[in-house]
């Protein structure tokens, strides 16, 4: 299964990975709509934590004994047991934030209208993340890792 690994020691804390993992999930995929005039408002999926000189970016790490697919109570966090890939249905989400509070990373987020989480979805659809292809140092990395 393939998961996004952050490798701190290469991350310069400059935001790339939310701007393009914002504009990866946005209606319009261009960044000046996205900022500008895109309303409900586009949300990042990752976010970077920044504590000079330590950064990292923080996204769903799509844990193997995923706590918020054990807490969701309205079976709208599930995993996928061929993939690993821990994904959300927006459809089914009460918005209750139990995901939220479980998540030991912090990785998942309340939509901008409140009504339902936000979470990493691999951008499913691309070749790699958005968040990966657009590291200028390659702090975060898309590869296969063992269960």
């Amino acid at each position: 299964m393939k998961r996004i690994i952050a490798k701190q020691e290469a991350c310069m804390g400059c935001g790339l990975c939310e701007v393009y993992c914002t504009v990866a999930h946005s209606k319009s995929k261009d960044i000046i709509k996205a900022y500008n005039s895109e309303r409900p408002k586009p949300i990042s999926r990752v976010t970077v934590e920044r504590n000079k000189p330590v950064s990292f970016a923080i996204q769903c790490r799509h844990c193997q004994d995923a706590p918020c697919v054990t807490a969701c109570l309205s079976g709208a966090m599930t995993k996928d047991e061929k993939t690993g890939q821990v994904t959300h249905n927006k459809e089914k989400c009460i918005g209750c934030w139990t995901c939220i509070m479980v998540c030991p990373y912090g990785a998942i987020k309340m939509d901008k209208e409140g009504k339902v989480v936000a979470k990493c979805d691999l951008c499913q659809g691309l070749e790699e993340p958005a968040c990966v292809a657009n590291c200028p140092n390659q702090a975060l990395v898309f590869k296969e890792v063992k269960p």
